[in-house]
């Protein structure tokens, strides 16, 4: 869609919380499609439901300039949001296993030697008129004090090994099953999406008017109702497909982006604004404009 070949692309971020190799997917992406192997920058970033969001920024920062090479940065990055969670889920908890689902969804994000983009975003792509498209604003942030209330955590199994001496004790790997907190992830989100909204508005020189789209992880339909009345904006300008996936986690905003774009509903020059959260805590906002 982007008329990109492989080899322009210098970075390859993937965002997931559930990794095919626990040392990282993106470096197996980028040989797979066909990435010049002594060119790209290929890793994993790891924020749950936040990753693809966070993964955007992320590649924001490099693509705005002052890395490496003689242009100061790549010029082209895919991020990659995928997860498996129903790999996690307790399919004896009704209350959790019915909400995940899998999948995967991808953006190309391209650099622009013209210029950049509004406060707190990486540089990004400007036309004729000065309009700046890409990341315009953005805010993350995290709470470490509420994991406990989304989380999948390691598991261990002790055996004794011999060795010269007393015995070393490791351990055979495995992880837990997910475990959530529904009510609290639900106050959480309620509370602090709409804010972090805010924020990168602001960021963006930019108020509520002049959004076209609200697009959130699509976690809970009723998050999304409460989040866009906070802000004063009508169901309408929500792009949501959770009735058809499920949770996703980090796939879930590029799948709902892709069938908006796809079927001509987010137009070249429409304000989005998008946000993630989930576990870690961790939430984030960013303005994009879509170019």
């Amino acid at each position: 869609m982007s008329g990109l070949s492989p080899r322009d692309i210098d970075y390859v971020i993937c965002a997931t919380s559930s990794p095919d190799d626990l040392f990282g997917d993106a470096p197996s992406i980028a040989h797979a499609i066909g990435c010049d192997s002594a060119r790209v920058a290929a890793f994993d970033l790891t924020a749950a439901c936040s990753g693809f969001l966070f993964g955007i920024v992320t590649a924001g920062q490099f693509l705005g300039g002052g890395g490496g090479g003689d242009d100061g940065g790549g010029k082209n990055a895919i991020v990659v949001g995928q997860d498996a969670l129903t790999r996690w889920v307790d399919w004896d908890d009704r209350n959790s296993c019915i909400l995940f689902g899998d999948g995967a969804g991808a953006m190309v994000l391209t650099s622009s030697s013209s210029g950049g983009g509004g406060g707190g975003g990486g540089e990004e792509a400007v036309d004729d008129d000065d309009e700046g498209f890409g990341i315009l604003g953005y805010a993350m942030h995290s709470n470490g004090g509420g994991y406990d209330d989304l989380k999948c955590n390691y598991r261990g199994e002790p055996k004794k090994i011999s060795t010269p001496g007393e015995g070393t004790v490791v351990e055979d790997g495995s992880y837990d099953l997910m475990s959530m907190n529904g009510r609290k992830v639900y106050s959480f989100a309620t509370r602090e999406v709409p804010t972090v909204l805010e924020e990168a508005l602001e960021r963006a020189g930019m108020t509520v008017d002049q959004v076209d789209h609200l697009l959130l992880h699509q976690a809970n339909i009723r998050i999304m109702e409460v989040v866009a009345e906070r802000l004063g904006m009508p169901m309408e300008k929500v792009i949501t497909n959770l009735y058809k996936y499920g949770n996703t986690s980090a796939a879930s905003i590029p799948l709902a982006l892709d069938e908006a774009v796809r079927s001509g509903r987010v137009k070249k020059g429409d304000v989005i604004a998008c946000a993630g959260f989930g576990a870690g805590l961790s939430w984030g906002a960013a303005i994009l404009r879509w170019g």
